[in-house]
């Protein structure tokens, strides 16, 4: 693998007085193809594992380690996985065309195997799009050249050859993947294996998203969502520890949002900045940049206590949403308002108790006693009523036994699996927590998933064919043919950072690790293992990384031993 590190000050940014440069810490990776999925026809790619040999991007006369393309009466194609999902675009090295002058390859990302194999748009092949990054288009390839396009999520590439009296002989056809080189300070091991596979994947599929911004997804949704993020915020604080990044998105949704409109046009998202705050405050305490927050925040919460009429029941205006699967219940989604607007309420006092703002810090107390007068019904909507035991409405066991653990693996979405986890651990059921970490977001390790997906079925499983192939004759494709609202079959995100939550909660609660004062300054360490034997993992902070080994005895107690940098005050 080749590595280039980019400029943080290129010369034409210098020149031209760009404001917004490029991090240092972004590298690119040039990755071969790990193999061949699928050709159309040997004779149309001859010598074709030349490409999974590695050899220099730079064209010159004496290399003979190239493919030979020939186009046909078909469209010739072939189909080249990559191993892993990568955020970036592709890099062509052509020693030379039988014409003498650029011959045109088209080329089909995608994030399945058969979504490299539907046309855009057309929904009878499976309804792919080129929305928020061009994942299928027609290069020209210059003779004698390199070249280098895309910036999408993939892992598979079709290379199609439209000219039927094409011939190009590329010397190589590589991925570069575009990332922040930023060492994993967290981690997480345990007596199983799929677990640390699950955190590692969530991780994996955040660093993804950790792009100039903390973005939703890097094929589509390449936004910022403020709501959608803060489970992001979550992984990224237990893998890396604090990052400029979060609050460069957080600021970046503020700055387009007057007091009066709604972050991303949703009254729930900006609860979400304020509670995705306090999360920030509690993990880097970082006080000049709460107290630049400061007058937003205050306007924020007296625009939201508009909406708590005097019998405590929210009435917030606009587009009620908690996530896509609950979107069509709207007892659901008052209950989930009505708790996370105690939530939010609850992070904003904290946040003015610590800048010393005792007026803001009132306002947000009592607006909590207000909303605390209206206590909705639980109803069977596991998001829902993962919120209302949250936000202390119900008892947490009471809630776990009557609406999560019943009938445990449906009714999960990936995105609110994180609070329904949340909830699970409230009540203590860490067991039933693990399991469905294991069954749910290990479903989609079984169909050969690298990062998590925007939305996923335990159902979808039934005679499904993996991601990772072309779908055999009898079998299902789940990427073409499942998804629902705005993520209908292809366009169907299979790199979504909300769907990390089991990163943050395995640190979180068997690790142990919960975050006391601001900084981490005082940090408590309890383990809760389950039915794991064993764990081990480390938690970052600004001061270094606490280190925790947990084992459990034969009478079934736990040795815990704990490594804490100095300036870490563990309680255990």
């Amino acid at each position: 693998m080749e590595r280039l590190v980019i400029s943080a000050c290129l010369l034409l940014g210098s020149l031209c007085g760009v404001s917004q440069k490029a991090d240092r810490e972004f590298v690119r990776e040039f990755i071969l193809p790990k193999r061949i999925v699928a050709v159309s026809d040997s004779n149309s790619f001859r010598n074709l594992d030349a490409w999974l040999r590695e050899s220099p991007n730079q064209i010159s006369f004496e290399n003979r380690n190239y493919v030979t393309v020939k186009g046909g009466p078909k469209p010739a194609w072939v189909i080249l996985d990559y191993g892993k999902e990568i955020q970036g675009g592709l890099i062509i090295s052509c020693a030379s065309t039988g014409s003498g002058r650029p011959e045109q390859l088209r080329v089909s990302f995608g994030e399945s195997v058969g979504e490299t194999m539907s046309e855009p748009y057309d929904s009878a092949s499976g309804g792919s799009t080129n929305d928020h990054a061009i994942r299928d288009d027609v290069h020209l390839i210059p003779n004698m050249g390199t070249t280098e396009f895309g910036n999408t999520g993939f892992r598979f590439v079709k290379i199609s050859v439209p000219d039927a009296a094409a011939i190009l002989r590329i010397q190589n056809v590589k991925a570069v993947a575009v990332y922040r080189d930023l060492p994993y300070r967290g981690y997480f091991k345990s007596s199983d294996k799929r677990l640390d596979s699950i955190w590692l994947t969530g991780a994996y599929t955040v660093h993804l998203n950790m792009q100039d911004y903390l973005i939703e997804g890097i094929k589509r949704d390449r936004l910022v969502w403020i709501g959608d993020i803060f489970p992001e915020i979550k992984t990224m604080h237990a893998v890396f520890g604090s990052h400029a990044i979060a609050a460069r998105s957080l600021d970046l949704i503020k700055n387009e949002t007057p007091v009066g409109q709604w972050m991303n046009g949703i009254p729930s998202y900006s609860l979400w900045w304020i509670i995705s705050q306090r999360e920030l405050f509690a993990q880097g305490g970082d006080t000049a940049y709460l107290k630049s927050q400061l007058p937003y925040l205050t306007g924020l919460v007296k625009e939201l206590r508009k909406f708590i009429p005097p019998d405590g029941r929210e009435q917030l205006p606009g587009w009620r949403f908690l996530d896509w699967p609950s979107s069509q219940d709207t007892a659901a989604i008052h209950a989930g308002l009505q708790s996370l607007l105690v939530m939010a309420m609850q992070s904003a006092g904290e946040l003015a108790k610590a800048a010393g703002n005792k007026e803001l810090e009132q306002l947000a107390t009592s607006s909590i006693s207000l909303l605390k007068k209206h206590t909705p019904p639980t109803g069977k909507v596991k998001q829902a009523a993962a919120l209302l035991s949250l936000g202390g409405f119900y008892p947490a066991a009471q809630i776990n036994g009557n609406v999560l653990a019943t009938d445990p693996l449906t009714g999960v979405s990936s995105f609110y699996g994180y609070f329904i986890l949340q909830a699970r651990a409230q009540a203590g059921d860490f067991k039933g927590g693990l399991e469905l970490i294991r069954k749910y977001w290990g479903g989609m390790l079984d169909l050969g998933a690298t990062s998590f997906w925007e939305d996923f079925d335990l159902a979808w499983m039934n005679n499904a064919a993996r991601i990772d192939e072309v779908t055999p004759p009898g079998k299902i494709d789940v990427h073409r043919t499942y998804g629902d609202y705005s993520y209908k079959n292809y366009r169907h995100s299979l790199c979504h950072g909300w769907a990390s939550g089991p990163t943050a909660w395995l640190s979180e609660h068997i690790l142990g690790v919960k975050v006391l004062d601001a900084g981490c300054r005082t940090v408590r360490v309890e383990p809760q293992l389950g039915d794991l034997s064993w764990v081990e993992g480390g938690y970052p902070t600004p001061y270094g990384v606490i280190e925790i080994k947990v084992r459990k005895l034969p009478n079934g107690s736990l040795d815990t031993r704990v490594k804490a940098p100095k300036g870490v005050k563990v309680i255990m």
